[in-house]
């Protein structure tokens, strides 16, 4: 699906065919509108495919005057049923699932083109003046300010990522069910995700830094500064994250090796206890003579019964009740 923007007094407006200076939204599109990307602003079809692979990493590249920029850009949403192994991870329908998805942005000498697979919240934004004053036609401004929104995603979502680690976390203080686990381990994988396509993220924002690619100027430099010091610190915040949760999983699982084994050491205990009146029984159950008091039944009972009850001290007065 093709969509066409253009700022027009201080708002991005949606038009209907392709003009200079024009924002084009691409999304999931035919072939049909590949071609037609290819054939009215001559760019490579190559470059149009880059974001329409799922794997596709975060590259820049420079060719006959058109810029490609592939960056991922962080999702959030209630999982669903799908086949593809694209860094997702699901743990509950009622959990919200974090992945990433790659967006390319390409710079022609008239237009800023955008690609995605499947639509995203990003472009929603600057389609619905989300982000203020915004011009397409200053294209390299435009371009680092959809990079600053999406470092600014990543931001919310790792603040979404603590806060229901921690809620997690203060629930399995509880009670520990398989469920918590889960979402922890949901979080952390999402924290790798994240982590991977911030580190290549950073990558590219520091070849556009050199200037070398793009030509800068001083207010898109400081623009893009900022950009870079957003997506440094998401790496910092990331980083964090995914150490306490580690620890957090690790804390769990010597938590839940301490816990089978006091269940090991109850049912022990429980197991002698009831082996205490089998053995009397036994004695008394056999043909032997000089039993004291072996025609009484009321001997074999009180013995089972002192055994037990000495048994039931032993056990109240271990220390894996405390």
């Amino acid at each position: 699906m093709l969509k066409f923007y253009k700022t027009e007094g201080n708002a991005i407006i949606e038009i209907e065919t392709l003009e200079a200076g024009c924002w084009v939204s691409a999304v999931a599109p035919t072939e049909a509108e590949i071609s037609m990307l290819e054939s009215e602003l001559s760019i490579d079809r190559d470059f149009i495919r880059s974001a329409l692979d799922e794997e596709e990493t975060s590259r820049i590249e420079n060719e006959e005057g058109q810029t490609l920029i592939v960056l991922d850009y962080p999702v959030a949403e209630k999982p669903e049923p799908q086949t593809s192994k694209r860094r997702k991870s699901r743990s509950d329908d009622d959990t919200i699932s974090y992945y990433t998805v790659p967006m390319s942005i390409i710079l022609t000498n008239c237009n800023v083109v955008t690609v995605s697979l499947k639509p995203n919240s990003i472009i929603d934004e600057f389609a619905n003046n989300v982000v203020k004053n915004i011009k397409t036609q200053f294209k390299t401004q435009f371009i680092f300010c959809m990079l600053l929104r999406i470092a600014g995603k990543y931001l919310q979502y790792l603040k979404q990522i603590d806060k229901i680690s921690n809620y997690v976390e203060s629930q399995s203080h509880k009670s520990m069910k398989n469920k918590e686990i889960i979402q922890l381990l949901d979080l952390e994988k999402s924290l790798v995700y994240f982590s991977t396509s911030l580190k290549s993220t950073e990558t590219v924002l520091e070849k556009i830094l050199r200037g070398r690619v793009i030509k800068l100027y001083d207010e898109d430099q400081d623009l893009l500064e900022d950009v870079l010091i957003e997506v440094k610190q998401a790496i910092e915040m990331t980083n964090i994250y995914s150490n306490i949760l580690s620890n957090t999983m690790d804390v769990f699982s010597s938590i839940i090796s301490n816990n089978l084994n006091m269940v090991m050491k109850v049912l022990t205990i429980i197991t002698i206890v009831m082996e205490i009146p089998t053995i009397v029984f036994s004695f008394y159950g056999m043909n032997v003579n000089g039993l004291p008091y072996a025609d009484s039944i009321y001997v074999p009972l009180i013995i089972s019964a002192i055994l037990a009850l000495l048994a039931g001290i032993i056990l109240s007065k271990s220390k894996f009740y405390k």
